[in-house]
């Protein structure tokens, strides 16, 4: 009897568990370990090797080489070389592959209401830019419209609020009404999950807030973390 390698991915529908339903194909896709988190990381645009490598700290070089190969054989992503003067290889998702944002969204917050979940783990910037998507308050965002940059440890985006929608995408952001610059997420979660003014992270020097000060605090007030559900016997 052949056993299945750990980093096996299955050629076709039905190599892992025998079953039609469309989650036991999404996870003999998907569910490897780190395979979602490479595909999160992916969901703002192309990133190298070595970005993968750094926005996921413990994964070896071994294991992400393995899983990039696997997702792009299961056509979730595609590697591409950027043309000079940059001429690097960088890893995309497919237009499916970008699909699927939607379930990275619905699992994370499901995950965030066990009382097991400890925000103050830390994320990378696109993790914290995805979870402003994730979490965003519709009924708080109505009415709301602003534009605002973020600068996370050297890697830049731009969320624009408007009409209770929120797309986000990596640039410069010259155009923001405000800037929020950190050089790690958790400063910005304490601001926009943990409710602390961003006053008093900026005092503490951790944070730093350019342009309508004012626009930024609006921003920061449209998100919440889902309520807990209380454990069995709780």
């Amino acid at each position: 009897m052949k056993l299945q390698k750990e980093t096996d991915l299955p050629e076709k529908h039905g190599k892992w568990y025998q079953d039609a339903c469309g989650t036991a194909f999404a996870m003999e896709l998907v569910g490897e370990r780190w395979s979602m988190l490479i595909i999160r990381e992916l969901m703002l645009g192309g990133r190298r090797f070595s970005d993968l490598r750094a926005s996921l700290p413990g994964i070896s070089a071994k294991v992400l080489t393995e899983r990039l190969t696997g997702l792009e054989r299961a056509g979730v992503l595609v590697k591409r070389k950027l043309a000079p003067p940059a001429a690097t290889q960088v890893y995309e998702l497919t237009e499916w592959g970008y699909l699927a944002e939607p379930a990275i969204q619905e699992l994370g917050r499901w995950a965030a209401r066990s009382p097991g979940h400890n925000p103050q783990l830390p994320i990378s910037p696109v993790s914290l830019m995805l979870s402003m998507r994730t979490m965003l308050v519709p009924e708080a965002a109505r009415g709301v419209e602003t534009k605002v940059g973020f600068d996370i440890g050297g890697e830049t985006f731009v969320a624009h609020l408007r009409d209770g929608e929120l797309p986000v995408w990596r640039g410069e952001p010259a155009e923001a009404q405000a800037v929020i610059r950190a050089a790690v997420p958790l400063p910005v979660l304490r601001v926009i999950y943990g409710k602390q003014p961003l006053e008093a992270i900026e005092a503490e020097g951790l944070l730093t807030v350019e342009g309508d000060r004012d626009a930024a605090r609006r921003y920061c007030s449209v998100f919440s973390l889902p309520p807990k559900v209380a454990p069995p016997g709780g």
